[in-house]
């Protein structure tokens, strides 16, 4: 009986300490572990995410919504792979022993709480003994029904990769700096249509001042889980809005496919004139701390032109902060028009603001859609 197997297993380990004896009752209970799912299956269950990698790893990139809970730390991990290289596989698994036994119990009581109805997935970076072996211990003294991810957590970024070569049908929002793009797009995604929040992923808004207020960006790497993890919700077969971007939204860099794709899809060019773009910038900016402002326009000093810079900087010292979107809004408004140039005329339709308020812009974007 497999009880009863499991019953003898445990005397032995419990009785002895020879780690010749507990490896082998570990093999015995590893042959018994869940399946290892493929990616699309794996994904298909629904089920929540145990990433059981090191805080380090977690932190470069995850699956969207995963709960980080390491069999080892950044420090230990580098350790037991070390020893691996150094010594092989029996001193390091050993030394993997030592280091987690401690931790086990409250691994099981953490995944409980992840569990939805008693069933949990987990991964580790490639599908092997990480997971194995808690997959093992949250089945045997969790009471959990668990998957596990074939080839972990590298399958799952050659399918995030290859998701950005799918022919979507995307249809590019433009305008000049201060258009109020990204509320157009939610007015947009208000009225049901498919949207992709490029710079809400990004946590960036794209100049030098679009870090304010943003907290930490994610890595080029988790950006693109994240782009994958709204892509995935969406059909294919239906229009998908995007604000236009350039390749690098801050410090993340979108993915070339789906770039190329955006450079070759229509744009809907919102044309704005400058006095209305400056008040939304007031609006929009105006209540951050100066000197966050001031370190903006310093990144882009060289850009603007030494005079323009210092002309912004003393506004932003009296307080004139119109003058100071007005200055930048030079500056970036010329870089918007050269890339436009770039772009296939044929493929451009500008779409003029007027008075008209944002719900009347998202609704003349939608009558324009091609």
């Amino acid at each position: 009986m497999p009880g009863q197997r499991a019953t003898r297993c445990w005397t032995i380990t419990t009785t002895r300490t020879d780690g010749h004896h507990f490896l082998r009752t570990a093999a015995a209970y590893l042959r018994n572990v869940p399946t290892a799912l493929p990616i699309e299956r794996f994904l298909a269950a629904g089920l929540p995410v145990i990433d059981v990698r090191s805080p380090g790893e977690h932190a470069r990139g995850h699956l969207p919504g995963a709960v980080n809970l390491p069999l080892f730390t950044d420090e230990e991990r580098a350790e037991v792979g070390t020893l691996y290289k150094q010594q092989g596989r029996y001193p390091a698994m050993l030394h993997g022993i030592r280091l987690a036994g401690p931790k086990l119990a409250s691994l099981v009581e953490r995944s409980n709480a992840v569990a939805l109805g008693g069933k949990v997935a987990v991964h580790c970076w490639r599908g092997g003994e990480r997971s194995a072996s808690v997959a093992w211990l949250l089945e045997k003294v969790g009471g959990l029904q668990v998957i596990t991810l074939q080839h972990g957590y590298k399958a799952f970024r050659t399918h995030v990769l290859a998701s950005f070569s799918t022919p979507w049908q995307l249809r590019v929002l433009g305008g000049y700096t201060g258009t109020g793009k990204t509320g157009l797009l939610a007015l947009l995604q208000a009225k049901g249509q498919q949207v992709l929040d490029l710079e809400g992923l990004a946590r960036h808004k794209g100049s030098s001042f679009g870090g304010i207020g943003q907290g930490p960006q994610p890595t080029t790497e988790q950006f693109e889980n994240l782009l994958w993890g709204t892509l995935h919700r969406l059909d294919p077969a239906r229009v998908v809005w995007v604000e236009d971007e350039s390749r690098m939204v801050g410090k993340v860099k979108v993915p070339d496919p789906l770039f190329a794709r955006m450079r070759s899809s229509p744009l809907l060019f919102v044309d704005m004139p400058r006095p209305l773009r400056v008040a939304r910038l007031v609006q929009d900016y105006g209540h951050y701390p100066p000197a966050e402002l001031a370190a903006a326009v310093e990144r882009i000093r060289k850009r603007l032109g030494p005079q323009h810079a210092t002309a912004a900087l003393e506004a932003l010292e009296k307080g004139n902060l119109h003058q100071v979107a007005e200055i930048t809004l030079a500056y970036y408004d010329k870089t918007y028009a050269r890339g436009l140039a770039e772009r296939d005329p044929a493929l451009t339709r500008h779409i003029p603001s007027q008075a008209r308020t944002p719900e009347q812009l998202a609704e003349l974007l939608l009558d324009h859609e091609p």
